[in-house]
């Protein structure tokens, strides 16, 4: 049952046996923006939401798993690369979503880029020429504009 348990705050799901609060808590997603001779790497999804929309390689954290490891399994199985995390681009919420996203610059160790299961295709894009209007989220809007802005475009 729904119950204000303290006033200011949301109501909460209380077990009318127990009286145990569960919280809704938000996930956790990581990223990984990868620039290869001046060209960033994304991926097109294979899967819902957003089925044939251009995104960084990047998924939600395992329960155990730091997020920096996340964006770098992420983007193994999504792009067929071995990369080693970087600096922190950004960490992206928005009203009404229960997804928190962070987003790391990561460099390739080894791989080229391929298709995974879960991606459609994988392409190289100059910063010029990054499809804005086929952009699945908001997230990977905003981090590639926040990496293109500390990174001079390049």
């Amino acid at each position: 049952m729904l119950r204000n348990i303290k006033e200011g705050e949301p109501n909460r799901l209380v077990c009318t046996g127990c009286g145990g609060v569960l919280y809704l808590d938000p996930k956790v997603a990581a990223c990984a923006i990868v620039e290869i001779e001046g060209k960033i790497l994304m991926v097109r999804r294979a899967i819902p939401p957003a089925v044939g929309k251009w995104v960084i390689p990047g998924g939600f954290v395992d329960a155990g798993e730091s997020v920096p490891d996340a964006a770098v399994r992420e983007t193994s199985e999504e792009a067929g690369l071995d990369v080693e995390p970087g600096p922190l681009v950004g960490v992206y919420s928005y009203p009404g979503q229960t997804v928190i996203i962070i987003v790391y610059q990561a460099f390739v160790k080894n791989g080229t880029p391929q298709a995974g299961d879960e991606t459609l295709e994988t392409k190289l894009f100059l910063p010029s020429d990054i499809p804005w209007d086929d952009i699945a989220f908001s997230s990977t809007r905003d981090a590639l504009i926040d990496y293109l802005k500390k990174n001079d475009g390049n």
